[in-house]
């Protein structure tokens, strides 16, 4: 309200050489006669008002309106300066958490990929420029058997990073304890309902590889469905699946069944790989993204990995992915 009030909101200058006679004055302090105010326009919005009052009528004129423009000009300059220079502090600091961050969760991936007789394993995570929300982990149950996890979290950034975290740890100790599959996520989902907001889930895909009766029995909790290659090349993605990890209370999960063959092939990944968009917003797709995998069938587990990536890089024209992508080859020997 008042002389300030209307300056702030027009963005227009106000010189009254006689307060009272304008019915826009706001008496706020008795002894002022006459008044003079100007806005601090920074890139085109008012943020503060320079207000002169003084006691005596008719103490300011268009020349003494010139200088305080002046000096608005000036010290918008500063203000936007120092807005700017508190801008980039903040943004290095917060960069040097993400730095922190991205440290950690790196080291929580496995250092290695699996060494399973009769098996060809590699694993990667392909991140987005931010923290990943992406996981995968292998675990040695037995001299035979390995569990092996990937999931991916709503979101992405420190909050899913921190929910990765979560989960690799209560995996984990499903794993210890012997949990299957089915029941070590029913478990899990219990303790993420617990622990975090209503919005917030992760899907995932837990499974034990036998590699003496070349069998993995897994499930899955609303994860992209495994793409599946038979040694002819025909193919499928295993649709099976529930509900993702903490999205309701008391789910129950089911267990799938696949046995190897010699030539087989199973790809569990995220949908960073198969939702990664061109510039036109075309999708890359489940199709495309099964030719890509067939096209280096015959290549070791590690190398059908970068031929993948690349084929998404290529159609993304993209050094990052918009979300993060995860691949985790399986080829049956």
């Amino acid at each position: 309200e008042g002389f300030l009030g209307t300056v702030a909101q027009t963005g227009k200058p106000i010189i009254s050489h006689d307060v009272s006679k304008d019915e826009r004055y706001f008496a706020a302090r008795e002894l002022t006669k006459s008044e003079m105010l100007c806005p601090i326009i920074s890139n085109e919005h008012v943020i503060g008002v320079f207000d002169l009052e003084s006691d005596s009528l008719d103490a300011y004129s268009e020349d003494d309106l010139e200088v305080m423009q002046l000096l608005t000009s000036q010290v918008a300059i500063i203000i936007e300066k120092v807005r700017l220079h508190d801008e980039v502090v903040e943004k290095k600091r917060i960069q040097a958490q993400l730095e922190i961050a991205r440290s950690v969760q790196l080291e929580l991936l496995p250092e290695n990929d699996p060494v399973v007789p009769n098996f060809d394993i590699s694993a990667y995570v392909f991140p987005t420029e931010e923290v990943s929300g992406d996981y995968y982990d292998w675990v040695k149950v037995f001299d035979d058997q390995v569990g092996i996890v990937v999931a991916d979290a709503v979101g992405k950034g420190i909050p899913a990073a921190l929910l990765m975290s979560f989960l690799r740890a209560c995996l984990r100790s499903c794993v210890q304890i012997g949990y299957a599959p089915h029941i070590a996520f029913a478990k899990v989902s219990n303790l993420l309902r617990d622990s975090i907001e209503d919005n917030q889930f992760i899907t995932a895909i837990y499974g034990l590889l036998d590699s003496t009766n070349r069998t993995f029995v897994f499930s899955n909790a609303g994860h992209n469905p495994p793409l599946l290659i038979q040694p002819d090349g025909e193919y499928r993605f295993v649709e099976y699946g529930d509900m993702p990890l903490g999205m309701f209370d008391d789910i129950h999960y089911h267990q799938h069944f696949i046995r190897f063959v010699p030539g087989m092939v199973m790809v569990i990944y995220t949908d960073g790989i198969t939702e990664a968009a061109n510039p036109n917003g075309e999708e890359y797709g489940n199709e495309r993204f099964a030719a890509r995998v067939l096209d280096c069938i015959d290549m070791p587990a590690k190398k059908m990995i970068d031929h993948i990536r690349k084929g998404v890089a290529d159609f993304t024209e993209r050094k990052f992915l918009d979300d993060d992508g995860t691949l985790f080859i399986v080829k049956a020997e």
